[in-house]
Parts: C-alpha cells; structure tokens; sequence
C-alpha cells in the first residue's frame, strides 16, 4: 500500500523528468543520423605507423583535414580506436581522399571500418515508417488491453485500463527520447533506426510488466467480489486496497525480471560493439524507466482515476 498511498510523490517525480524531457526534445532536439537524413558514414580506426606514436590523431586533427577537404560540416565522433564521421553524401574518390589525408603524411595508418550512403529520400522514408510503426504499436496495444479486459467493468471500465497503459508508455518513450536529446546537444549522439528498435522493444518490455500488473488487479477484483472481503468498505476504499495488494504480489518478479534483462544489456554495452552502443543505452534507459512506470504509475493512475469518476 505504501506505492499508492504515495503515489504523488511518484507522480511528481515523472512530472518533472517528463518536463525536462520535452524541453530539451522541444529546444534542441534530437540529432538525426544519416538514417533519416541521408548522407555518409565513415567509420574509421587507426594504427601506429611510427614508433613512439599515438594509436591515432585527435579530433582536432582530423577535423583539420576535413576543412582542408572542403567538409566543414562534418561531424566527429570518438570510437575507441578511431573516430565515426558524418558526411554530407559522397563519392567513392571523395571518401579514398580522405582516407589518404588522415595518414597525416604517414604519421598514422588509417583503416576503413565502414563506409555507408544513404540518400535524403531513402532517409524520409525511414523517419516515416519509423513514425508510423510506433503509432501503430500504441494503437495495436490499446486494442489488445482494452480486448484482454473486456470483462472488468468495474470499478473503471476495460477501456481505462488501455489508455492507462498507453499514458504510461508514452512516459517509456519520451523520457529516453528526452535523455537522448541531452546527449545530442552536449556529446552528438545521434538517434537512428536501431534507437528507433530500441523503444519499440521498451514499448513491448513495458506493456508486458503493466499487464502482468493489471491482471494480477483483475483476479483480485474477482476473488474480492466472490469472498466478500471488501464487504464493509467504500468502493474507492477496496479498489485501492486491491491495488496496493497486486503491487506488493508482483513487485519482487517485476524487479527480479527487469535487473535479469537489465545485466544481460549492460554487458551487451560494456563489451559490444560501437556500432550498437547508443541501441544498447536506449535499451537500459527505456527498460529501467518502464519498470518504474508500471509500478509506480500505471497501476496508481488506475486509483486516481477511480477517485476522479466517484467524485463526479
């Protein structure tokens, strides 16, 4: 009971990261990868040629010699061994230049990683269906939960507990969009379609830690109702007893299943690839997150709502 009987303390604490969220999503935005806006990847690492040599140049090296190239807007990003840069789109001969001038006249040996173009059409397209599958994800699981439900009318009707859960996901969703948005602004970290994949996979972690919730709350409901226990309280009383009591039976599996999932992605950053780092943070951000909301706010929004409609 302690989770509702506090859930404004909750409430105010997504509050607030939702604001920050929003404003730094408002105000600076998200940076797009060439993915959504077309363009070139060069993923490049380096190697010694010299004795007594750095393993490479630094980044205010290679953005000199890509202002020599004529690429001033390029951006750079630090990969460990060598450095990520975004391009505006170009050619084969283009991208052999720059390869020869980040020798530093054979003071460093740079080694091609990955080279990819993505035209500004293509790039539309992706940010379109990136979109839309996330819309429709929302919509399929509104459908799905309101369906589940069917048969719980009361105290709040099947179709609450849809939209609840859809209010929650948007919580999972925007609060790692948000975070994002700050590491784009201060250290240009980009989002891309795999940061797109990571919150359909949030969506999906989250609603199955809602559900789990929800319907622990429905055989509550029943057996309240068959045994009489409930009896002599008011009916806004016994819903928030049921609650409290569907929390407190689900929240050791619901953490126990999230720090599990939790582990097995941190080390997937930890000792994974650069090319999916910024999917594997999304991950723990957004999956971290949605085990907050389907604890602490999804199941006490079902409470407060209940309230609302009997003060009405």
């Amino acid at each position: 009971m302690f989770i509702v009987k506090n859930r404004k303390i909750f409430y105010t604490f997504s509050i607030i990261l939702i604001a920050v969220s929003v404003f730094s999503i408002l105000f600076w935005g998200l940076k797009p990868s060439i993915d959504f806006v077309g363009g070139s990847l060069l993923d490049v690492s380096f190697l010694p040629a010299q004795a007594g040599v750095g393993n490479k140049p630094n980044a205010e090296e290679v953005s000199q010699v890509l202002n020599k190239l004529n690429f001033k807007d390029a951006s750079i990003r630090s990969s460990g061994e060598g450095f990520i840069i975004r391009t505006k789109e170009i050619t084969q001969d283009q991208k052999d230049s720059i390869m020869q001038s980040l020798s530093l006249g054979g003071k460093y040996s740079p080694t091609e990683k990955t080279f990819s173009t993505v035209g500004p059409i293509l790039g539309k397209e992706a940010l379109q269906k990136s979109l839309l599958s996330i819309f429709l994800v929302l919509l399929a699981i509104v459908l799905f939960i309101a369906f589940a439900f069917r048969k719980v009318s009361r105290p709040v009707s099947s179709w609450i507990y849809g939209i609840v859960t859809v209010l929650a996901l948007l919580h999972d969703v925007i609060v790692p969009t948000g975070v994002f948005a700050i590491l784009g602004h201060f250290y240009g970290f980009e989002v891309d379609t795999l940061f797109v994949t990571a919150l359909l996979v949030i969506l999906g972690f989250s609603v199955h830690d809602t559900i789990v919730v929800f319907d622990r709350i429905r055989e509550n409901l029943s057996q309240g109702d068959t045994l009489g226990k409930f009896s002599k309280v008011s009916p806004s009383e016994k819903f928030e007893t049921i609650v409290g009591e569907s929390i407190n039976e689900t929240f050791v599996r619901s953490i126990n299943t999230s720090l599990t999932v939790l582990l097995a992605v941190l080390v997937l950053y930890i000792f994974g690839p650069e090319t999916i780092k910024n999917f594997t943070l999304a991950l723990l951000i957004g999956i971290f997150i949605g085990t907050y909301s389907s604890i602490f706010i999804g199941s006490t929004l079902l409470v407060t709502i209940n309230n609302w409609k009997n003060r009405g």
